[in-house]
C-alpha cells in the first residue's frame, strides 16, 4: 500500500500546525482511514519514547495517538533537542547521532536526508493516508539548500502543501501573501491552499481579508479556524508556549492577557472544578532548557492543585506549598542558570523551612550534592555542586537511558509507569529511601524528612492513583471523578468535531496525494 500524503507547513512556529495535524489525524481515524503522522525534522526537547527504545517528539506521539497508534520513530525521524543556544543533541531514526552546532548540522544535513526519506518511504507503505507536519515556515529561504523541514521536502516527496497563519499573533494576510512572494516558483506551485488559525470574533469581519490571500497568492482557503479551547487540555510543544503564557498559569502575573485561556478555563472545559477549601499551591521555575514539561500537565489539571509556572526573572513565592524542579537537557547548564535567577536560595529556604520539593529528571540530578561531568558529556568536564538537598550524586556518562517502565509506588503501592531519557547515573545514601519499585528495581530518592523527593521517570502525574495520593500526602483534597487519559482522549475529539465545522476538510484531504518515493 501506498499512502497518499498531505503536508501541514505555517507561515513560523506556533501557529498551530501541530494541533491542526492531530486533529485531523483524529478525524480521518473516525472516518475509518488508516492515518499516520510524520514530521520530517522536529525541533523540542519534549520527547517521548517508542516502544523499541527510539525517541520522538512528543507532538509526533500525541499526533500517533490522535491517529489510535503507538509511537514509533519513523513518524519523526530526525529530533533535534537544544543544549545550548547554538548546540543540539541530534536524533535521527530514534537514536543519538551526537551533539553537533548550528554550522556543522548545516553540513550533515543532506546526508541525514537520506534517512528522512527511508522513514517516510516505509510510514507510506503501511497507511492510507500521511500527514505529514513542517517545522518552522517554508519563508526562511535562506535555510532552503538542504532543507528537510519544509519545501525541501515537499519537492523531494513530491508531496501537496497546506498552508497555516496564524491571525491572533497578528499580520497573518502580510504572513501569507509575504510567504507566496519570497517561495521559488517551483515550491509555491505545491502549496494548494491554507488555513487561517486562532480567529476570535465574526468571521464576516475577516472575509474581505482571505479574499485579498486568495487573489494574491492564487490559493484557496480551506477555513479559518477559531480559538481551539480543548487545546488547553493538551500538551503543549515546547516551553516557548510558556512563556507567551500559552494556556499556562504564570504565578503571580498580575498583566495576565484575558483573551488567553488560564488553567482554571481548561479545567472548565475537562476536569472537574469541584472547588477546594484551600488547593495545594505548587510551582515549578521556568528553566532554560526545560525538558518535557508535560509532566506537570495533570497538575495543571487538578481540581485540587493551583498550579503555576515561575518565569525568569521573578523569585519563586515564599506561600507555595511544593516546588517541582522538571527535566532538563542540560543538568550543570541549567544550575548556572538557577543560580542566576537566584532560585538556588529560594528552593533552599523552602525546603529548610518545611516545603516539599520535586525533582523530575534533571531536576532530580539537581537536588544532589554534585554532577560530575568527566568526560564533558553535558557541557566542559568537571565537577559542579546541586542544590545539596538530596544526599546523592550524579556521574554523566556517554550511553543515553532511553525506556519505558512499570512499576508501582514505594509508599502506597499504585501502579505506575513512565519512561526514561536521561544521561548520567545517580548514586547515593538517599537512594535507600526509594521513590519507587521498577520491574528494573528501585528508582528515585528522599531525603529523612520524606518532604524533598527525586525521580528520574517522566509521565508519573499522568497515573492518576499516583497522583492522588503523593497530592494527599501533601496535603491537598484530590477528586477521583475524573482521569487524565480519558481527559486527554476527549480533547482530541472535540478538536477534530471543532475542525470538521470550521475547515472544509473533504477538499483537505482530496488534496492529498501518493508520493512518487
Amino acid at each position: 500500500m501506498t499512502a497518499r500524503a498531505l503536508m501541514i507547513q505555517g507561515t513560523g512556529s506556533s501557529v498551530g500546525k501541530s494541533l491542526i495535524v492531530a486533529g485531523l489525524c483524529r478525524l480521518a481515524r473516525r472516518r475509518g482511514i488508516r492515518v499516520a503522522p510524520f514530521k520530517p525534522q522536529n525541533m523540542s526537547n519534549n520527547a517521548a519514547v517508542c516502544a523499541d527504545g527510539g525517541e520522538i517528539g512528543r507532538a509526533q506521539a500525541l499526533q500517533a495517538r490522535a491517529a489510535g497508534l503507538e509511537p514509533r520513530h519513523d513518524f519523526n525521524p530526525v529530533l533535534l533537542k537544544p543544549q545550548t543556544d547554538r548546540g543540539a543533541q541530534v536524533v535521527v531514526q530514534g537514536r543519538v547521532l551526537g551533539t553537533i552546532d548550528a554550522k556543522e548540522y548545516q553540513a550533515v544535513r543532506a546526508r541525514i536526508r537520506a534517512s528522512v526519506l527511508e522513514s517516510f518511504r516505509r510510514v507510506t507503505a503501511d497507511y492510507e493516508l500521511v500527514l505529514v507536519e513542517g517545522a518552522g515556515s517554508p519563508a526562511e529561504v535562506n535555510l532552503r539548500p538542504n532543507d528537510i523541514a519544509n519545501m525541501g521536502f515537499a519537492r523531494a516527496a513530491e508531496v501537496p502543501v497546506c498552508l497555516v497563519g496564524d491571525i491572533d499573533r497578528g499580520g497573518v494576510i502580510a504572513s501569507l501573501v509575504g510567504t507566496h512572494a519570497v517561495l521559488d516558483p517551483e515550491d509555491a506551485a505545491l502549496i494548494v491552499g491554507f488555513v487561517v488559525n486562532k480567529f476570535r470574533g465574526d468571521p464576516a469581519l475577516f472575509a474581505d481579508g482571505l479574499a485579498v490571500v486568495e487573489r494574491r497568492t492564487r490559493w484557496r482557503c480551506f477555513g479559518l479556524v477559531h480559538w481551539l479551547r480543548a487545546a488547553g487540555r493538551l500538551p503543549s510543544e515546547d516551553a516557548a508556549s510558556i512563556s507567551r503564557n500559552d494556556g499556562a498559569d504564570i504565578a503571580d502575573d498580575p498583566g495576565r492577557s484575558e483573551a488567553q485561556p488560564t488553567a482554571s478555563a481548561t479545567r472548565a472545559h475537562g476536569a472537574p472544578r469541584g472547588r477546594t477549601a484551600s488547593p495545594l499551591r505548587i510551582v515549578a521555575p521556568v528553566l532554560s532548557r526545560m525538558a518535557n514539561f508535560d509532566d506537570a500537565d495533570p497538575l495543571r489539571l487538578d481540581s485540587g492543585v493551583d498550579f503555576a509556572f515561575v518565569p525568569a526573572g521573578r523569585p519563586i513565592p515564599r506561600e507555595v506549598d511544593v516546588v517541582v524542579l522538571l527535566g532538563t537537557k542540560s543538568t550543570i547548564g541549567e544550575l548556572g542558570f538557577l543560580r542566576a535567577q537566584g532560585w538556588d536560595h529560594d528552593i533552599i529556604a523552602h525546603a529548610r523551612g518545611g516545603g516539599r520539593v520535586l525533582g523530575v529528571c534533571g531536576g532530580y540530578q539537581m537536588l544532589g550534592r554534585r554532577v560530575r561531568d568527566p568526560a564533558g558529556v553535558d557541557g566542559p568536564a568537571g565537577v559542579t555542586d546541586g542544590l545539596g538537598l538530596l544526599n546523592v550524586e550524579t556521574t554523566m556518562a556517554g550511553e543515553k537511558t532511553v525506556r519505558r517502565v512499570e512499576g508501582r509506588c514505594a509508599l502506597s503501592s499504585d501502579p505506575v509507569s513512565g519512561y526514561e531519557i536521561h544521561m548520567g547515573e545517580t548514586n547515593g545514601p538517599d537512594l535507600s529511601r526509594p521513590m519507587l519499585h521498577l520491574d528494573s528495581g528501585s528508582e528515585g530518592a528522599r531525603d529523612k524528612s520524606g518532604r524533598v523527593e527525586g525521580t528520574s521517570l517522566h509521565g508519573l502525574f499522568a497515573n492518576d492513583d499516583w497522583r492522588r495520593a503523593w497530592l494527599a500526602r501533601a496535603g491537598a483534597e484530590t477528586d477521583a471523578s475524573w482521569g487524565y487519559d480519558p481527559l486527554i482522549e476527549h480533547a482530541l475529539d472535540d478538536i477534530a468535531t471543532d475542525l470538521a465545522a470550521m475547515l472544509d476538510t473533504d477538499a483537505l484531504f482530496a488534496a492529498a496525494r501518493v508520493s512518487t518515493l
